[in-house]
């Protein structure tokens, strides 16, 4: 079936339905599982009530509508408002730090604005601008990139909202904001020298981390990994007890809206633990089935980044594919106990509306390069799949 929108001028408008249609499959997977958490009782301690499937429903539907909007603006008129999204994002971050900054319960870090009954992470949104405004620098700054100074303005560009959300005791987003930035960089022309270089800088800011950064819970979190089963504080509780609900769930699964005591309770089970319910719910076939889902969704975007129009395209795309693919290897690493505690959600599965229309945006961008595309020919498929 080939359909298309019209913008104002009357020209088509193509979208890449594929891309749009899985994330929406993994937000409807998503307030169907909330809602289920809040029928069954199985939240009762963390008080997972109707209104968060109903807030995971909203931003479900307010998220395709700016998705939609987005693939609609030109990506290349875009990142020249850099001037008016930049301070506006680096402001709300900046709240924070004042009497206007929260701390959920159960958090490690203040990155949260509330006012009154409505919260709101900023450093969602200084992901996107990161990426906008990086994929701009690079793509005006590429073919001088490997000057000493130039490369030091490069870094200095991430550095910034790295330190911001890593004073905040954010230390999930700041290493997914590390993760978009060597993505991006590594997709530029960057040269041999400072590959070779690279590993003894990372290997160097990890150790001043380690040392400098890192309080002793959070150092715990990390070592009870290398030696599990030996834990005094109780830090593995979490993901020992979602390992075990992800293996109740069999084969086939447990199905939605059972009684409470058919689940085993995972705390955060409705937000960075959502996979484990997952696992309750639909069993090992439909786990993998939701990381078949997100694994096309990454890479999508990764070839989507290999038929733009130019290279601000591409690492817009390379950006958007290091955020997205970062969330869900750190999730469900910390799931399986793979990885840390660190407090990042699972793309367009986690419950939380800022995250979910966040995500929205992104692949808004990304269909808005995709849009405006110059070349059509996609590896996934062909015109004919468009809308």
């Amino acid at each position: 079936m080939k359909s298309a929108f019209k913008n104002l001028s009357g020209n088509k408008h193509s979208i890449d339905i594929g891309l749009l249609v899985a994330v929406i499959i993994c937000s409807v997977i998503s307030t169907l599982l909330i809602y289920s958490i809040s029928k069954s009782g199985i939240s009762s301690g963390e008080g997972v009530g109707d209104s968060y499937w109903q807030t995971q429903l909203f931003s479900m539907i307010l998220g395709i509508g700016v998705a939609i909007l987005l693939s609609f603006v030109d990506y290349r008129k875009l990142v020249k408002l850099w001037f008016i999204y930049t301070p506006i994002a680096l402001a709300l971050v900046a709240l924070t730090f004042t009497s206007l900054g929260y701390q959920r319960a159960g958090a490690d870090d203040k990155a949260w604005l509330k006012l009154g009954s409505f919260q709101f992470q900023p450093s969602e949104v200084l992901k996107i601008v990161f990426i906008l405004t990086f994929a701009y620098h690079l793509s005006r700054d590429e073919e001088d990139m490997n000057k000493p100074f130039h490369m030091l303005l490069l870094c200095l560009h991430a550095a910034v909202p790295l330190a911001i959300v890593g004073m905040q005791g954010d230390y999930g987003t700041a290493i997914v904001f590390a993760v978009i930035f060597v993505f991006m960089i590594c997709s530029a022309k960057i040269s041999w020298k400072y590959m070779v270089i690279a590993p003894f800088v990372i290997a160097a800011g990890v150790a001043a981390m380690w040392f400098f950064a890192l309080s002793d819970f959070h150092k715990k979190r990390v070592l009870i990994l290398f030696h599990p089963g030996t834990d005094p504080d109780y830090i593995e509780y979490q993901q020992d007890l979602g390992l075990a609900a992800l293996k109740s769930g069999g084969v086939f699964g447990k199905g939605l809206f059972a009684d409470a005591e058919e689940y085993i309770y995972v705390p955060e089970i409705h937000n960075d633990f959502i996979f484990t319910y997952a696992g309750q719910v639909f069993g090992f076939v439909g786990s993998v089935g939701i990381l078949i889902i997100l694994a096309y969704i990454c890479l999508k975007i990764f070839a989507n980044s290999h038929i733009t129009r130019d290279r601000l395209g591409k690492f817009i795309c390379i950006g958007s594919f290091g955020m997205i693919f970062a969330h869900c290897v750190m999730n469900i690493g910390m799931v399986l106990k793979a990885a840390p505690v660190i407090g990042v959600p699972l793309p367009f599965m986690s419950a939380g509306g800022t995250a979910m229309v966040s995500m929205y945006a992104v692949i808004g961008i990304v269909l808005s390069t995709y849009s405006h595309r110059a070349v059509t020919y996609n590896v996934f498929y062909d015109d004919n799949d468009e809308i």
